[in-house]
């Protein structure tokens, strides 16, 4: 794909500027913080001539692991890569895709650009038809991007799961499923392929495929041809043994260029993620090295949740944790150290008017200071306090 090419696609979303030598993504859903980070960028890009970017020039955005805004850079280059591994992966010369996944979102940009690049059929939809039942006609050579929230809801209807065995593939990331949603798929016969990726590969990395699924592989697959999985020590950065945990680390021509504001990268992307590779390059994701909480497909930082939450008269500590969930990945669940005049009610009015959706918390723990478990330096032990709040579930306000 040339970039003239590539640059009227982009554009064609409704949902990208141009400022100076690079082309922005933009996320209508940003807060205020976000927008005014964002309003900074343009503002600088001011006298920027656009020959003077060779590579890095579509900034995507990403909410990094702080969960502020992070733009990666991308460009013809590395999201060909992308493409042609994607397609060697797979076996196939062209890519047909029904999208439901915004724009600004890097699966649906790739949707975008694997059909343009191969000359595939696009078909653009809506996620909430798609819930209600109004399904397009398959040829069966369709695929359909998903996050796992999403995969949970439609298996709950008999005509969707109907509507679904007609896909080609059935393409599920964007956060981690859950073994119950896994089985009912497999039970379902969907061609499902569960996969990894991120903004700053340019989407998948990893793959199964429908068959390894099929048969109960349930890892996050093998890299695609364009690129090469370590899992790495956290402290050494020394490459470690099959089936040892460590820091996923991604080497590759579909790895970004680096963020906005950073010099170029040597495509090279240390994630924050954990993981194991087995001794025939299966990737398991363990979880994350950093704060991060990934809930129905969206990612939100426990560490901003819980600075935003401290603004509340009477939380005297709080700490803010992803627990499992069966229908969202992980919920956001609030432990803390209070006195006795909040009530669930009042601190969910209170996270509502003062958090984003995706931020505000499922539930609610109050702990005694009795029971606040803290550490030798009188810091909160986030491990033990996970613990405790794994071990007694129904502790809720």
């Amino acid at each position: 794909m040339e970039r003239a090419q590539l640059e009227s696609l982009v554009m064609a979303t409704g949902c990208a500027e141009q400022h100076g030598g690079y082309t922005f993504l933009i996320d209508p859903h940003w807060t205020a913080v976000q927008r005014e980070k964002f309003a900074n960028i343009k503002q600088s890009q001011v006298g920027i001539l656009i020959s003077e970017i060779d590579q890095g020039w579509l900034c995507i955005p990403t909410g990094g692991s702080s969960g502020g805004l992070k733009f990666a850079r991308h460009d013809e280059q590395t999201l060909s890569a992308a493409v042609g591994g994607f397609c060697e992966h797979f076996e196939l010369e062209k890519v047909d895709a029904i999208d439901v996944l915004p724009p600004w979102h890097v699966s649906g940009l790739m949707s975008r650009v694997r059909c343009a690049a191969t000359g595939g059929r696009y078909l653009a939809w809506q996620w909430k038809m798609l819930e209600s039942g109004e399904w397009p006609e398959l040829s069966g050579e369709e695929m359909l991007s998903l996050v796992p929230t999403q995969l949970q809801r439609l298996l709950a209807e008999s005509r969707a799961v109907a509507w679904m065995q007609g896909l080609k593939l059935i393409l599920i990331g964007g956060g981690p499923s859950w073994p119950s949603l896994e089985d009912a798929a497999s039970a379902a016969n969907l061609p499902v392929v569960v996969s990894y990726g991120m903004t700053e590969t340019a989407a998948m990395i990893l793959a199964q495929t429908p068959d390894e699924f099929a048969s109960g592989d349930r890892s996050s697959g093998r890299a695609l041809p364009q690129a090469r999985i370590d899992v790495c020590d956290a402290e050494t950065g020394a490459v470690v043994g099959a089936d040892q945990c460590g820091v996923i680390r991604i080497t590759g021509s579909s790895v970004m260029r680096g963020y906005y504001g950073d010099d170029l990268s040597e495509g090279l992307f240390l994630t924050a993620d954990l993981g194991r590779l087995d001794s025939s390059g299966h990737l398991q994701v363990e979880g994350r090295l950093d704060d991060v909480i990934i809930t129905g497909g969206e990612k939100v930082s426990a560490r901003s949740i819980e600075s935003i939450l401290r603004g509340c008269d009477g939380l005297y500590d709080v700490v803010v944790l992803g627990l499992p969930h069966e229908e969202w990945g992980e919920e956001v669940v609030t432990c803390y150290l209070s006195d006795h005049s909040h009530g669930e009610a009042s601190l969910a009015r209170w996270a509502s008017a003062n958090l984003t959706k995706h931020q505000c918390p499922k539930r609610f723990m109050r702990f005694s200071a009795t029971e606040w478990p803290l550490n030798g330096q009188g810091k909160v032990n986030r491990a033990e306090l996970r613990r405790l709040a794994l071990s007694n579930p129904s502790r809720d306000i």
